[in-house]
This record gives C-alpha cells, sequence and structure tokens, in this order.
C-alpha cells in the first residue's frame, strides 16, 4: 500500500502557524493570563473593592459616557457628511473626502499625539481656545473630540455605499 503525500495550498503553514501562535502567546496571552492570575489572588470582595473604587467608577462613566456621546454626534454629523459627498459636486470635494481617511491613515497613538499638540495650551488651536475658557486637551472635552475624530470615517464609510445605491426618488 503506498501513501500519497497530500500537498497542501499554503507551503509553511504548519511554521508560520507556529511562529503565530508563538508570537500570540508571547505578546498577548502571557500578560493576559497574569492580569487574571493576579486579579484571582484578591478573591470575590478584593476584586468587587477594585471593580467599585471611586476612581474606576470615574473612568467607567468618562469611557461609557463619551463613547455614547461621541457615537451620537458621529451618527448625525457622518450622516450629514456623507449625504454632502454623494449628492453634490462642489470645489474641494475630493480633499474632504481624502480628510475623511486620514484617521484610517494614522495610528492611534500618533492621532492622540497630533491632537494633543493641535489643543495643547500652547497649541494652533488650543491657544486661542484657552483664552475663551475652554480647556480640551488632558480633559473629558479632550477624550470627546478624540473619540469624533476616529469615529467618523467609520459613519461615513458605510453609510456612503448605501446612500450611493439609494434612488432619488426616495428621498
Amino acid at each position: 500500500m503506498q501513501r500519497t503525500k497530500v500537498r497542501r495550498v499554503l507551503p509553511g503553514f504548519g511554521l508560520s502557524m507556529g511562529v503565530t501562535l508563538g508570537y500570540l502567546s508571547l505578546i498577548v496571552l502571557i500578560p493576559l493570563s497574569a492580569v487574571f492570575f493576579k486579579a484571582s489572588t484578591l478573591g470575590p470582595e478584593g476584586f468587587w473593592h477594585a471593580a467599585t473604587s471611586a476612581r474606576v467608577v470615574a473612568s467607567y462613566k468618562l469611557s461609557f459616557g463619551a463613547s455614547l456621546l461621541a457615537a451620537a454626534i458621529n451618527v448625525v454629523f457622518g450622516l450629514m457628511l456623507a449625504w454632502t459627498l454623494v449628492r453634490y459636486s462642489f470645489p474641494g470635494r475630493r480633499i474632504v473626502d481624502a480628510l475623511i481617511d486620514l484617521p484610517f491613515a494614522l495610528p492611534t497613538a500618533v492621532a492622540g499625539i497630533a491632537l494633543t499638540a493641535l489643543y495643547a495650551k500652547n497649541g494652533w488651536l488650543g491657544q486661542y481656545l484657552t483664552q475663551i475658557g475652554i480647556d480640551v486637551a488632558f480633559t473629558p472635552l479632550g477624550v470627546l473630540v478624540a473619540l469624533i475624530f476616529i469615529g467618523v470615517p467609520f459613519v461615513v464609510r458605510t453609510v456612503q455605499p448605501v446612500l450611493e445605491d439609494l434612488d432619488l426618488e426616495f428621498e
């Protein structure tokens, strides 16, 4: 009886899968399991105390509140922006269309640094906002601005194809 060797579509799949799983374990699974084991030493009462401390609850409120508000703002303005780009031709339309993709092109850390540089007290926009009493950088408002900046392209690029396929008579 003769065995035939099965040819795989992806050559070197075993090696690449091993390297991928090793890297995943090193970067994600080992630190995540360390956090889990550290939390399990607290016990249920210690875990509850840590999860409901004043600083943690404040971070929950900031994270969920700012995310909800940013999502609502992104839905409204993202829909208007997508509608404008699909239905109207105007000078600079291609520039606006390209600027929408800017958050996709920037890594999140770079976007955060750029927004901080813009809105800091000595930044391009921050110096004028500080004069009228509005602080953006390192405040909940800054978190909201960053979430809106990162989220608008997702709304626009999701809604745009739907609006392009929508009949003008339906409007």
